[in-house]
């Protein structure tokens, strides 16, 4: 609390009544949640896996294009790095899975370090273009490595399959647990990267890069980290997925429909928000959920509705309710409160 010349106390907030009711509820939905193997179905179980893996890449990226201003067409490559080395880190060194996971997301990280010395060079649609090249040189890479299948694949050994299980905890429920930390952790991690010095750095950057640099911020330093954490969270995320699957290939893990679908979700939700990758995978999986036998036409939907949004309501579903009623879930922005004496 401070004083406004000798006349009003003021204080500053970030938070709000509507996000701390909003914290209250997001609180018991995930104790919720963290309840579901005892009362949901296996099936039922692995769609909520499925959600959980997608709302932590689609925040990645939202991260990485929403906030930092990097529009990347290759994330893929982070996906299916990361399968790669956890299948490398268990079948090849015997490594334990769950170290395996982490060593994946390290390795997504300290790949991420030359790649955006490489794409940073690049501007505009080059950047994009450049990151999907990335992309595809690390699928043909993988596509010549006999040990671990070569261009058709491999799949783990039964031991590792069995290798996920926890006491009397199986193996569905294991990894449902962690995709949901994940997805925690994308949300809770990305929230206070916003509310940091450095949030307000690269929301400097954003807004204007050029503006942003003559006022002191370093942008390279700013967009590197944030480019690190991505590919680190998205590595981590591609090692469960294919944890999960059992089985991978370079066509199934570096194909570029990963990153179309987070691109969907973040678009569709609102970018440059942290409740959009939220709102993005609910309409995702609905639409997924009644649309997907129709084959072809399911895609051509997606595509439809994409356009509908970006050209109806550019800042998404949930940025547009937002900007009407002027709320924020997930509150960075800092207000100046007065109170007159």
């Amino acid at each position: 609390m401070s004083t406004l010349a000798g006349q009003a106390t003021f204080r500053v907030e970030q938070s709000s009544r509507v996000s701390r009711i909003a914290g209250a509820g997001a609180a018991l939905l995930v104790l919720a949640m963290l309840s579901a193997p005892a009362w949901v179905d296996r099936g039922h179980l692995s769609l909520l896996m499925e959600f959980f893996y997608f709302l932590a890449i689609a925040q990645m990226w939202n991260l990485l294009a929403g906030f930092a201003g990097i529009i990347s067409l290759g994330q893929q490559a982070f996906i299916g790095l990361g399968g790669y080395v956890l299948f490398f880190a268990t079948m090849q060194m015997q490594w334990n899975p769950f170290a395996a996971l982490l060593i994946a997301g390290l390795v997504g990280g300290m790949i991420a370090i030359p790649g955006a010395l490489v794409v940073f060079r690049l501007q505009g649609a080059y950047r994009a273009i450049g990151t999907w090249v990335v992309a595809e040189t690390f699928k043909l890479v993988f596509s010549e490595i006999k040990s671990l299948g070569a261009g058709s694949g491999v799949s783990l050994p039964a031991s590792v399959a069995r290798a996920v299980n926890i006491g009397p905890l199986s193996r569905d429920t294991v990894l449902y647990s962690i995709a949901l930390l994940i997805a925690l952790l994308s949300i809770v991690c990305s929230y206070a990267l916003l509310r940091s010095q450095a949030g307000l750095a690269l929301k400097a950057i954003r807004d204007n890069e050029a503006t942003a640099r003559s006022a002191g911020v370093n942008s390279f330093r700013i967009k590197l980290i944030v480019f690190v954490a991505t590919g680190f969270g998205t590595a981590l995320a591609g090692a469960l997925i294919y944890l999960s699957k059992l089985r991978v290939s370079p066509a199934a893990a570096f194909d570029i429909n990963w990153t179309s679908y987070m691109i969907f979700i973040v678009v569709i939700g609102g970018i440059g928000t942290l409740e959009g990758p939220i709102v993005g995978t609910l309409v995702f999986f609905l639409l997924r959920q009644y649309l997907s036998d129709l084959g072809s036409w399911y895609l051509i939907i997606l595509g439809a509705v994409a356009v509908v949004t970006m050209l109806r309501m550019p800042s998404g579903l949930w940025g547009t309710f937002a900007k009407s009623r002027n709320v924020s879930l997930f509150p960075t922005r800092r207000r100046l409160i007065l109170k007159p004496k």
